[in-house]
């Protein structure tokens, strides 16, 4: 045995290891779950290398998970014969967190045990938990192929050792040294439950020694669960129990799932599927670069835990497990990537997630509701995304609305056009209160002209492609086209707007001139009831809420058109801008108009310091007071 050496844990892992002892104390028992699960994808990934390389399970080829206690000792062991790890495996795996967005999720985390407990069954404890009841972790593993075995050894808090062993059997040993309180897990008829409860899917014979009359272990071995793959049996031998435990075990998710399906399908395609719609959004939702995916099992062989190409990025959130007869047993990546086979797989899964997603939005409301507030986002990158299925995700979505609280379906909108009415009006804005306070949508609200409220931060995205449904084009009332006119016509209010138009023809020149550098242009508004002024695009032009975003995201250098200044004609402000002069105060005014419209929009401006003097100056100009006004 060579010189055993220490290392520190990554950060993160000190951090996770801390939170996960602190917090999950309620729920122990999970460890062995999680520990099962690992053995598991260790036997699935060697099943998997013996394809290209038999002798990988020639001296051992009967794959198995072993549990054992030693209450002289207090421990318990889980072994399993799978692939095994290197030294640097071990390193790389038990060292260190090599997940994105690790550092994101820490940061979630609040240091309120409760919310922090499902924050971490969220990222998936794994290995990790086995501190939950043990004060030490011994693992001894020697990888397929190679006679180098290593153990591993430390205490969670902050440190572990490596150390070079004497060859052992193929695969993994874990001992847990158990905790003082933990006593519960040194009796075999409790972790046979525990097996029974969370693991009796697993593919693989995990097994325990038989109790002899006195209930001691014997020599002989008995497997405890059913050994068979859930997905395998037929649906009508599975309870729902089931389902979900299997669920919980391939998404490492702490709650049940909302819905799923499982299916079997023979002729033109040969395979089997159980795909689950998750209650609560895993920690990386928006990472589109994450790992994500189904379980990808081809003639009941593993083959990858995260296939991507088995769904869309935008149903990045459904998990669950695809096995397919005709796909070939070497298959790669790549090959997945230009397979007609996959592709098929990809449209039928597809259309099976939208059918539960329907299914939930037509039987339960409430939750629903609750789903898509938490997915909706990721869901409508689809329409984006997925030309095919448009359509039916726009039908599926909700949408805050000017018509009543709560959220709104497209069909239901285009149901309360009145008379008249031929298009699908929306705003997009920073959060619903902006867009609740918009001076946009006021001459629709006048005209009880519904007006949809776009907030998610993809919906400038979505709406850029969803430019109609069902024959109505979605028209942005920000923008110069939103014609009231086109909805509703009035002899009188068109005779009215002729004449404004030539009293304010002089005023609206001028005020073009003042805030040319700003401005394209200055003209009269009909959507504007109660605001002074607001700032409307182009047709073609990028909108004002999508140059906004692109410059959080800092593309500051992306080209953007000048808006057209709106003014009220029925606002005191643009009277009094009629009988100034030209000269300072009307450039003062005119100013402020077009700034009340930036600030109106939820922009932000250039200058606010400027903005306060002449707030200022004018202020005290109506107060009368000089002196006031010169020291602004």
């Amino acid at each position: 045995m060579s010189d055993t050496q220490s290392f520190e844990f990554q950060t993160e892992v000190k951090q996770l290891l801390h939170l996960m002892i602190h917090s999950l104390y309620s729920n122990p028992e999970i460890f062995l779950r999680e520990l099962v699960s690992n053995a598991s994808d260790a036997a699935d990934k060697l099943r998997y290398e013996a394809l290209k390389d038999d002798s990988l399970l020639a001296d051992d080829p009967e794959l198995r998970i072993e549990i054992e206690t030693d209450k002289t000792q207090r421990t318990v062991t889980i072994r399993d014969n799978g692939i095994g790890m290197s030294r640097d495996e071990v390193v790389e795996n038990l060292g260190t967190i090599a997940r994105s967005g690790t550092r994101n999720f820490l940061e979630q985390l609040s240091g309120d045990e409760q919310k922090d407990s499902g924050l971490i069954g969220q990222f998936g404890v794994g290995f990790y938990s086995a501190f939950i009841v043990a004060d030490r972790v011994t693992v001894n593993t020697r990888r397929a192929g190679s006679e180098a075995a290593v153990r591993w050894t430390s205490d969670g808090e902050g440190r572990y050792t490596l150390a070079d062993i004497e060859t052992r059997p193929r695969g993994t040993e874990i001992i847990l040294h158990l905790r003082e309180d933990q006593d519960e897990f040194l009796e075999p008829m409790r972790l046979r439950h525990i097996v029974k409860r969370y693991s009796d899917h697993i593919a693989l014979p995990v097994r325990m020694r038989k109790a002899d009359d006195e209930g001691q272990p014997t020599e002989e071995w008995e497997t405890i669960n059913a050994a068979s793959a859930l997905w395998t049996r037929a649906k009508s031998d599975i309870s729902d129990e089931e389902y979900i435990e299997f669920y919980k075990s391939v998404a490492h998710d702490f709650e049940d799932p909302l819905r799923w399906a499982h299916n079997r399908v023979e002729g033109n395609q040969d395979y089997t599927s159980l795909v689950y719609l998750p209650k609560r959004a895993p920690f990386d939702l928006w990472d589109r670069e994450s790992n994500h995916g189904l379980k990808l099992y081809v003639k009941r062989v593993f083959i990858m835990d995260d296939a991507k190409q088995l769904l869309p990025t935008w149903l990045r959130f459904v998990r669950g497990v695809v096995d397919s007869n005709d796909l070939p047993l070497n298959v790669s990546r790549e090959l997945l990537q230009s397979s007609r086979v996959v592709d098929k797989l990809r449209s039928a899964i597809t259309k099976r997630a939208l059918d539960m997603i329907q299914g939930l939005a037509k039987d339960d409301a409430e939750q629903f509701a609750s789903f898509w507030e938490t997915f909706g986002p990721v869901i409508k990158e689809g329409i984006v995304e997925d030309a095919g299925q448009r359509e039916r995700i726009a039908g599926l979505a909700r949408w805050h609305t000017t018509h009543e609280e709560g959220t709104t379906t497209l069909d239901a909108y285009i149901e309360r056009m009145p008379e008249g009415q031929d298009k699908i009006y929306y705003l997009t804005a920073e959060n619903l209160a902006t867009a609740k306070s918009s001076p946009h949508i006021e001459g629709f609200a006048k005209k009880n002209v519904e007006v949809l409220l776009l907030t998610d931060r993809v919906d400038e995205w979505v709406v850029g492609h969803l430019t109609e449904y069902k024959d109505k084009q979605l028209v942005s009332v920000a923008r110069g086209e939103a014609d009231l006119q086109s909805v509703v016509t009035d002899p009188k209010e068109e005779a009215e707007q002729a004449r404004l138009e030539t009293l304010y023809k002089d005023t609206l020149e001028r005020l073009g001139t003042s805030l040319e550098a700003d401005v394209e242009s200055v003209r009269l508004s009909q959507r504007l009831t109660e605001s002074p002024a607001c700032l409307v695009v182009g047709e073609h032009a990028m909108s004002r809420h999508l140059e906004q975003l692109l410059k959080q995201a800092g593309e500051s250098g992306m080209p953007g058109s000048k808006p057209i200044l709106e003014v009220n004609p029925t606002h005191p402000i643009l009277e009094t801008l009629k009988q100034l002069d030209q000269g300072e105060q009307f450039d003062d005014l005119s100013r402020m108009l077009y700034e009340q419209a930036v600030l109106a929009e939820g922009s932000q401006l250039t200058d606010p310091a400027a903005f306060v003097k002449r707030l200022n100056r004018w202020v005290f100009r109506d107060a009368g007071n000089t002196d006031g006004a010169d020291a602004a």
